[in-house]
């Protein structure tokens, strides 16, 4: 006869995934259950830290590995190559902001020195310790990235929680005294990059999932080239140069790049996971591209500054919608491949 506490169970463990309850839900209740007094069982329900256990083992056994039914192992291979990817963006376009503008702050007039040290000074002390604050964390996308790859994934996920912290801090100071971010599409899509990040981190790279690495080099170059190529387009275009040039830069070289190497791949989960998480961030970035485009149409700019940031948010859908096509077509070749006409 089955209990309410053993229905209730089998209520919780629906989210999970049916490959995964098929295989383990009996022997889970099995262990649930052998402690408690069949009497009792009517009167008891999971417990919270139950329930957080087996919600946990949901999102691992959806974004799982290869050994999982195709489905989950695509879905787990582009949440991997998402956070990677995504992690090497936001750590070497911070870096490389920050470093450009203390060379250009030691380099320039002191009436421009001045004015760029207003916000750390004559404010207060705590302003200074925020503006401080705001300015250092965004260095630890590096010790995440790092660390992630290096299988320290707890520091990793500590690392970019706090990296993403200044991406609220202003909007929370804003909202509470009552005024409205000047750019509230610009600051939320900035926001939703962050933290989409460490979503990504923290869901795709579970304890069960495989070592982060990059396909094509080591995770050092990759850093290297990505911190590169964005400070090279930061400098020839530095009027344009806002907090989305450097991710949109770094991501026109990731989707390009893979886009003329994945032909010499098989087709498999791993492949086209790759062209379905580079698509989707770089609908993440066409989104932050898009709303600060829209911030610099309303400010009196250049016509070369304004033509380069469309220039940039044109290349990035055409890569975002090449990327789309590539993973449709590849998932299309694998299904026909696995259920050949008879």
């Amino acid at each position: 006869m089955t209990t309410l506490l053993e229905s209730r169970y089998r209520t919780v463990m629906r989210l999970l995934p049916r490959y995964y309850r098929q295989a383990r839900e009996e022997e889970m209740l099995e262990v649930y259950l052998w402690d408690t007094d069949e009497e009792q069982q009517d009167q008891s329900r999971p417990t919270v830290g139950e329930v957080a256990s087996i919600a946990a083992l949901a999102v691992r056994s959806r974004l799982a590995t290869d050994k999982a039914p195709p489905r989950y192992a695509l879905l787990g291979s582009s949440a991997r190559f998402f956070a990677l990817c995504a992690l090497l963006l936001q750590a070497a376009s911070a870096l490389t902001d920050r470093v450009l503008g203390a060379t250009w702050l030691g380099t320039t007039s002191s009436p421009h020195q001045a004015m760029s040290l207003m916000g750390w000074s004559g404010h207060g002390a705590l302003i200074a310790v925020r503006t401080i604050t705001e300015w250092t964390l965004p260095f630890l996308w590096t010790a995440g990235y790092f660390a992630l790859v290096g299988g320290h994934r707890r520091l990793a996920r500590a690392s970019v929680v706090l990296a993403a912290l200044p991406t609220v801090s202003s909007l929370i100071i804003r909202l509470s005294d009552g005024s409205v971010p000047p750019e509230p599409a610009y600051t939320i899509t900035t926001m939703l990059f962050a933290w989409l990040t460490v979503v990504a981190v923290y869901a795709g790279f579970h304890r069960d999932a495989p070592p982060a690495r990059f396909p094509v080099s080591s995770p050092g170059l990759m850093y290297m080239a990505c911190c590169t190529l964005i400070g090279a387009s930061m400098t020839l275009v530095p009027a344009a140069a806002d907090a989305a040039w450097g991710p949109a830069t770094g991501f026109l070289v990731l989707g390009v790049g893979w886009l003329i190497t994945h032909n010499r791949e098989v087709q498999t989960s791993d492949t086209m996971g790759r062209a379905i998480a580079l698509a989707a961030l770089g609908l993440v970035i066409l989104a932050n591209r898009l709303s600060g485009l829209l911030f610099w149409q309303g400010l009196s700019i250049s016509t070369p500054v304004l033509g380069s940031t469309l220039a940039q948010a044109t290349a990035v859908t055409l890569t975002v919608l090449t990327l789309t096509a590539t993973g449709i077509r590849g998932m299309k070749h694998t299904t026909s491949r696995q259920h050949p006409a008879s």
